[in-house]
């Protein structure tokens, strides 16, 4: 596999507080690379170090291959989360400024930014300033000028706050469209329904450290329980009680003749010794097993200091 960053004992400190500590990642070209983490873990200083904006304290990150330099600012694109755009200056103006900064010819920008206009349908917003657009329009704008020079590496800090549903439906297919056409991109986000989604890798940390990392299939499934949904009907209510005796049964629900829940096999027991015990006592309309999402992967994984 390649890799485009590939972090080495990465360790920055502030004073006496260490907000990185030997954090070491390897990001597949043209993936989707989730950081996840609370609130002051590290994730924040990861995404600056690699925008230059400050630098570790030892540890070497690769860029491409290699060592991280001034040269690849050029090609990275970064959208953060507290936004940074000219509130009193027109849309067209400041983002030809903006392209301009990254090395793109006027003309080159223009042409590009007319593009991502008619794309995004904020074409009449051109000759508006920023403080006549809405948080969700001025976040399209951000996203514009953010993958306008066609960066190899996106990095996305909170990419849809302040969007409504629709919109952030349509900026996560262009991400999933840039991803297509070869750009890695690097995505923090609080919102483990979009991580779950769009990442192809995760890495989580907590407290500076990096406590997991790997696919997202691989982290979902390395932390099930051996849990099943299961319907069945035409059972007796006394049966139901019985599982719930001598079994973890939780989320009962019954419609009818129907009984849903979820339950745990024990440490000795199979699925099929499940299934079989189950259709003894009843018909079974479904039964699978239960992948925890990356939510309750996040608050596992944060709760758990022995991973």
């Amino acid at each position: 596999m390649e890799y485009f960053i590939q972090a080495e004992n990465v360790t920055r400190a502030y004073e006496d507080k260490i907000a990185l500590d030997k954090f070491s990642i390897n990001i597949p070209k043209g993936s989707i690379y989730g950081i996840l983490g609370p609130n002051g873990a590290g994730k924040t200083t990861f995404i600056r170090i690699i925008n230059q904006i400050t630098k570790p304290d030892s540890g070497q990150i690769l860029f491409n291959g290699e060592p991280l330099q001034s040269k690849h600012i050029a090609h990275i694109g970064y959208m953060p989360e507290e936004r940074g755009l000219y509130k009193n200056m027109k849309i067209g103006e400041q983002a030809i400024y903006l392209a301009q900064l990254k090395g793109m010819k006027k003309l080159e920008a223009k042409q590009k930014l007319e593009y991502w206009f008619d794309k995004l349908k904020i074409e009449k917003w051109w000759n508006k300033k920023l403080s006549e657009l809405s948080k969700g329009m001025a976040q399209k704008i951000q996203f514009v000028v953010t993958v306008l020079h066609n960066p190899e590496l996106l990095i996305f800090d909170e990419p849809f706050s302040g969007f409504d549903p629709v919109n952030a439906n349509l900026i996560r297919d262009e991400i999933l469209e840039l991803k297509e056409k070869g750009t890695t991109i690097l995505f923090s986000s609080h919102r483990m329904e979009s991580v779950e989604e769009l990442c192809d890798y995760v890495a989580l940390i907590n407290n500076s450290k990096k406590i997991l990392d790997g696919s997202v299939k691989e982290i979902r499934h390395k932390f099930k329980e051996g849990r099943f949904k299961v319907s069945i009907t035409n059972i007796d209510f006394k049966e139901i009680e019985y599982f719930k005796q001598i079994k973890q049964l939780e989320n009962l629900i019954k419609e009818e003749n129907t009984y849903t829940f979820s339950i745990k096999i024990t440490n000795n027991e199979n699925s099929k010794a499940l299934i079989t015990d189950l259709s003894e006592k009843g018909d079974i309309l479904s039964f699978y097993e239960e992948i925890p999402s990356m939510n309750q992967v996040f608050i596992d994984a944060v709760k758990n200091k022995d991973i």
